[in-house]
């Protein structure tokens, strides 16, 4: 019997609202544009995140999908508050009623020091908790106990030493939780400033090397799991 043109009309619109739905409350991926995530997560990762985890908190949705409040250690994308229309990427340090206190770089939450095998400190140096220091970098390295209010979330980048985290602009709303990260999908290598060179044509070489896409992809990345 043959299909209508109705009927593949009808077919393919179910497939959008059903990939749409998917992208909305189900599975997005976002690529990673910064290192403050380093060494968990590289510039060019393209991270599945898994929206599902923490339903909407508020509207018609908040009945219909599931809400999971923020658990310490999780990586997660959320909306950013100093930048709404941006999202941001961390790793959850604390959640509501914990108290957190950062002592020369280590991480101590309701007084118990905080195993981080995924933290990256850089920078031997240690700002110290001196009036003398300057306030810009004063919460770096060391902040005094701070109890993170109901409904927030503290978050920390991996890459501890050069991340702009909660440790500058305050706790995030749960509310602004977008998804749980979940694997890497793919990730693709940056060029550098010598490839971007050679791609333009331009450097001295006698003519522009096109730097092979598949050469850039970091294969061994394929897959892995975000821990």
């Amino acid at each position: 019997m043959a299909i209508s043109a109705c009927e593949y009309a009808e077919a393919i619109l179910v497939a959008v609202l059903l990939a749409l739905f998917a992208k909305a409350f189900v599975f997005q991926v976002f690529e990673i544009p910064s290192g403050s995530m380093e060494t968990t997560l590289l510039i060019g990762d393209h991270v599945l995140v898994n929206k599902f985890a923490h339903g909407q908190h508020m509207g018609p949705w908040a009945r219909l999908l599931p809400y999971r409040d923020p658990v310490p250690g999780s990586v997660v994308v959320f909306r950013s508050t100093e930048e709404p229309d941006k999202d941001l990427i961390k790793r959850i340090a604390a959640a509501g009623g914990d108290e957190l206190a950062i002592r020369d770089k280590d991480l101590f939450v309701n007084g118990a020091r905080v195993e981080e095998p995924y933290r990256s400190l850089r920078d031997p140096h240690v700002f110290p908790a001196l009036p003398s220091t300057p306030s810009s970098v004063r919460p770096r390295d060391n902040m005094p106990p701070f109890r993170v209010p109901a409904g927030h979330f503290f978050a920390l980048g991996d890459n501890r030493d050069f991340s702009r985290d909660s440790r500058y602009w305050g706790p995030a709303p749960a509310a602004n939780l977008r998804g749980q990260a979940v694997a890497v999908l793919w990730s693709l290598r940056p060029r550098t400033a010598e490839e971007v060179l050679a791609k333009s044509g331009k450097g001295g070489r006698t003519g522009p090397r096109v730097v092979d896409f598949f050469d850039r992809i970091r294969w061994q990345r394929t897959f892995t799991r975000v821990r």
